[in-house]
């Protein structure tokens, strides 16, 4: 008998098969079984649904049950199996002999009709098709010759999608290796498998967008397209199969992301760059309204957009997952947490632990997993003077040099239990909780934190701009901590994110220089150009001319020697200057939000945001709006404007 070329075809698909151990057993018991079923495998497109189908056919066919594809001429006969590569009509599967086996594959879960009726779901069976893990990815790759030095790189960059895989072998079985993972046609032909057509640029953007960042919300997608309204987008992305609906907006899948990702960053660097400003932007707006809950999840995102920066992205491989938490430690875990410190750093350090639980509890944090069991601690202080008990305290005092009334932020110990300070999801999370220490903490003037093996450290600091501070070094049993600090008096807040926010996006992240020490104004010539800044606020040309732009509100901005101005279009560097115009008036709108979140600013702000933010053209016009006689209005106005430049003046000055 001789062998028909589809036998083998068929026997290759076999052989060339790996994993969905779970899946084919599960057919394989509704095969034996006398009644009828609906098997509806969905998932991303390239996850393997319709090699999966071909193998149900093998199956299918050892059992002895003759096996039909749906698009078939005609699909009758007792026992059948019945295979659909999409999405069949209802009244086709309706049609369907009572005792048939279907399966069909999808990038769509079985649609609410057949979830809600009670007749489909007695015979629907959802199969969810998810990537193949590590050790099959590895048996793929293996099975088609790709060099065993390279598999890290393909998982690293496939997260185990099986076409994926393939086009990495590929890519190796064509001579070419060792080509990139992430190669552009490798890209390329990718994205044709994971997306189906869009139906114009603007859903292109939308599904650039949405790869930028960790997850995205309507008004995020707005502002990330420079759109008033991104509704319609919005649900279209929430449509598509390769992205998820999560806790905080939407998802794409790992390898989505990825390829989206590596595609925009290799077809349009120009654009990357801008999505990325956009976000850090947004991010920045969004902090200083938030509550303290949000504030972590929204520094994560921000620290998200770094994942691809050469200095720190490693780094930032071990962010933390949902479960780790950074609480105050209550007095019986301290024995706990001075054993960790005794074991990485030794009893004389584990003494001076005791001295902070004394001196400022409140100070003592443990992390701690979703069971509470304590994995990690940061101790995190506050100094207004220098404490004699401990050479850490007297060192940064030393080198802060704080004026009178000014604080120095000091982590003084910080560790994951196993692996002390190596990188790890604790160490990532006593960054994020710093970070929004930093951002909130008041009249501070100079933060350090210390580190055991500065060489580790040394390239991430600088690049977050705490360099070295050989001042606040100190020694304590035997062992000396090197100090990286930064000076919050020269770099203010607002100044620091932009900086890290050009970084980011820079091809050459250490060549941007931190900001210039900001030019100090007096508190009348400050209000003076406040209120200036307010008569111009749509005019950003006259804008560009106060004396506001030399100050801690806008030094710093993206936009400035050369970087790419926030608000200019991609591949347009924007006119000088206009970046820190954009840090100024993002200045301006976070104080007003503040206005506006606090009961007894609310009149007030409404009064200044119907004047000069959102003008209705004249005062009378703004009164009428607010239903208002005029001389309320205008004391609700000046008013308004009093407590803004107050605000302004606060970040200005550092208080």
């Amino acid at each position: 008998m001789s062998i028909r070329f589809a036998d083998q075809v068929a026997a290759a698909r076999r052989q060339d098969f790996v994993g969905r151990t779970a899946e084919l057993a599960g057919f394989g018991r509704l095969l034996g079984a006398d009644g009828g079923a609906l098997v509806w495998v969905h998932g991303p497109g390239g996850v393997g649904k319709t090699s999966l189908l071909h193998q149900f056919a093998g199956l299918a066919e050892q059992a002895g049950r003759p096996v039909r594809w749906l698009d078939d001429a005609a699909v009758e006969g007792e026992r059948l199996v019945v295979l659909s590569d999409g999405e069949p009509a209802t009244e086709v599967l309706a049609a369907l002999p009572a005792d048939a086996v279907v399966a069909v594959a999808s990038r769509s879960e079985p649609p609410l009709r057949y979830r809600t009726d009670p007749g489909w779901r007695s015979m629907l069976h959802p199969m969810p098709l998810a990537n193949l893990g590590p050790d099959e990815s590895r048996q793929l790759l293996a099975r088609r010759h790709v060099p065993e030095a390279a598999h890290a790189d393909a998982l690293a960059f496939t997260h185990g999608h099986p076409l994926a895989l393939a086009l990495i072998a590929d890519v190796h079985a064509q001579g070419r290796g060792p080509t990139p993972a992430a190669g552009p046609e490798v890209v390329a032909t990718l994205l044709t498998a994971l997306v189906d057509a869009v139906p114009g640029p603007s859903h292109r953007m939308a599904l650039d967008a949405v790869s930028q960042v960790a997850a995205t919300t309507e008004p995020l997608l707005a502002e990330l397209l420079e759109v008033p309204d991104a509704h319609e987008l919005f649900d279209w992305l929430r449509g598509l199969s390769v992205i998820s609906a999560g806790t905080h907006g939407l998802v794409p899948h790992d390898l989505a992301r990825e390829a989206l990702a590596r595609d925009l960053r290799w077809r349009h660097p120009q654009l990357h760059a801008a999505i990325h400003r956009r976000a850090g932007a947004y991010y920045r707006r969004q902090f200083g309204r938030a509550a303290p809950d949000d504030q972590r999840r929204i520094l994560l995102d921000f620290a998200f957009l770094h994942r691809e920066s050469p200095v720190i992205g490693a780094f930032l491989q071990h962010s933390p997952d949902g479960e780790l938490r950074v609480v105050t430690a209550d007095p019986p875990r301290w024995p706990q947490l001075r054993a960790m410190i005794e074991r990485h750093e030794g009893a004389e350090s584990a003494e001076i632990f005791d001295h902070w639980c004394r001196q400022s509890p409140e100070g003592v944090h443990a992390v701690v997993d979703g069971q509470g069991t304590a994995v990690g601690l940061v101790v995190l202080l506050t100094l207004y003077a220098a404490d004699p008990a401990d050479p850490a305290a007297l060192a940064a005092w030393r080198c802060a040099a704080p004026a009178p009334g000014e604080a120095v932020s000091l982590v003084r110990y910080w560790l994951d239990a196993e692996v002390y300070q190596d990188p790890s999801p604790v160490q990532a999370l006593v960054s994020i909780n710093s970070v929004r220490h930093y951002l909130t903490t008041p009249h501070l003037g100079y933060a350090l934190i210390y580190q055991s093996d500065p060489d580790l450290w040394a390239a991430m600091c600088e690049y977050v701009d705490f360099p070295r501070a050989p001042d606040a070094d100190f020694t304590v049993g035997g062992r000396r901590y090197a100090g990286f600090g930064h000076d919050w008096r020269v770099t203010p807040r607002l100044a620091w994110l932009n900086l890290l926010a050009t970084r980011e996006t820079a091809e050459e992240p250490m060549a941007v220089e931190p900001p210039a020490a900001p030019t100090t104004m007096d508190r009348g010539a400050f209000a003076a150009a406040v209120r200036e800044a307010l008569r111009e606020w749509n005019r950003p040309d006259r804008l560009a001319a106060s004396p506001l732009l030399a100050t801690r509100l806008a030094v710093g901005a993206p936009g400035e020697d050369g970087a790419p101005g926030e608000s200019g279009a991609p591949g347009e560097g924007g006119a000088p200057g206009e970046g820190r115009v954009e840090a100024l008036r993002a200045a301006f709108e976070q104080a007003a939000a503040t206005m506006a979140d606090a009961p007894r600013d609310r009149s007030a702000y409404r009064a200044l945001h119907h004047t000069y933010l959102q003008p209705a053209g004249t005062q009378q016009a703004a009164a009428d709006l607010l239903r208002l006689p005029m001389s309320t209005f205008r004391r609700h106005l000046a008013a308004g404007v009093e407590r803004l430049t107050e605000i302004l003046w606060q970040r200005e000055s550092g208080r």
